[in-house]
């Protein structure tokens, strides 16, 4: 059984909100209506377990996990009707022959698998993960004598990265081990440095999580590959912990000139904790070794904050020179503000919408 939780208040001026579990196979659902005597109980709960802020709210399970992009479209019925139906369709398109393989989107990140029937337990998997990470990822598959040139080691999944200079990458673990197929291709298809932009900036902030952003121009890929490489090898452990970002220095020109930069003194790197916004002083210190990853721990230690507000810390004083308290306020946080405003998801006055 699938819980859904409508509130039946009379007043639709009050808050909706939207809590649906889907699965791919008609199943019956146990609805609970939500009165003045049970709302408190039920809603308080459902709110900080799914970090539920605005409404009306729509969140998304896949084989009982939340997703983490909510839907962030219209809210008229025939929009939230579209997007379920949307939801529902198959996340893995069937190859037909492998000529067609030629002809993929060499700018997204492609998973393709390959095994020898359809209703196999390797393909219920795969089928699992795709369902899951079909935003990120477009997923193919390919079956019996089509697939069998590719299966000369058995059924097997394939990674193929954006452009045509990077090689292929193969799945080596057990095909029935979900776990292990998921992690892996999460690995390939959420990379660890991501380009925020407008469009997906409000769900970036809404993970809560700190930036640490990479100014730079958008041809400027040399700079984006070594602040992708160093975070990688200075960082990883903080992956969870804070959000690794890159930007396009004129389409986000307002923060940096929050910061005091121009696009001119690109590429820039900077932390936005959502209270304040703090500069990497020199981009090219990036490769000295542990620079970047002290920066990012002086983040989490306090010690940017208090040396913004009080000058440096005693222990970074020189012997025998005396520590001066200078006093100075860091820019405000310029990403918050792509949070949802609170005008935005409002219940909505046509007669179609919630």
């Amino acid at each position: 059984m699938n819980p859904a939780v409508f509130p039946a208040f009379p007043d639709l001026r009050c808050s909706l909100l939207l809590l649906i579990t889907w699965v791919f196979t008609p199943v019956t659902t146990e609805i609970t209506s939500l009165d003045t005597e049970n709302i408190d109980d039920i809603l308080t709960d459902i709110a900080q377990r799914y970090r539920i802020s605005k409404y009306p709210t729509l969140k998304l399970f896949r084989n009982g996990m939340m997703m983490k992009r909510e839907y962030r479209g219209q809210r008229s019925v025939k929009a939230l009707a579209d997007y379920i139906r949307q939801q529902k369709s198959d996340p893995v398109q069937e190859l037909h022959d492998l000529v067609e393989i030629t002809t993929l989107d060499r700018s997204k990140r492609n998973i393709i698998g390959y095994f020898e029937q359809m209703d196999s337990e390797h393909y219920r998997v795969f089928q699992k993960v795709a369902n899951i990470l079909h935003d990120d990822c477009a997923f193919f598959s390919a079956f019996g004598t089509i697939s069998k040139p590719e299966r000369y080691s058995g059924d097997n999944i394939i990674y193929k990265p954006p452009g045509h200079s990077a090689p292929d990458m193969v799945y080596l673990g057990s095909m029935t081990n979900f776990d292990g197929i998921y992690n892996w291709i999460q690995d390939k298809c959420v990379p660890l440095v991501r380009e925020i932009t407008f469009e997906n900036g409000e769900e970036l902030t809404e993970e809560g999580l700190p930036f640490l952003i990479l100014f730079h121009m958008k041809e400027d890929t040399e700079s984006l590959e070594i602040f992708q490489n160093e975070v990688a090898r200075q960082l990883i452990s903080e992956k969870g912990a804070i959000n690794f970002l890159h930007a396009d220095c004129d389409k986000f020109r307002h923060p940096l000139l929050h910061i005091q930069k121009t696009p001119a003194d690109c590429p820039v790197i900077a932390i936005d904790s959502f209270r304040h916004m703090y500069v990497f002083e020199n981009f090219k210190d990036i490769l000295i070794p542990g620079r970047l990853k002290q920066f990012v721990f002086d983040l989490h230690s306090g010690k940017l904050h208090r040396e913004f507000h009080h000058g440096p810390d005693p222990t970074d004083t020189a012997q025998g020179q005396d520590a001066q308290d200078v006093a100075s306020s860091p820019p405000e946080s310029s990403f918050q503000k792509l949070a949802p405003s609170e005008y935005r998801y409002t219940l909505l006055r046509d007669r179609d919408e919630l």
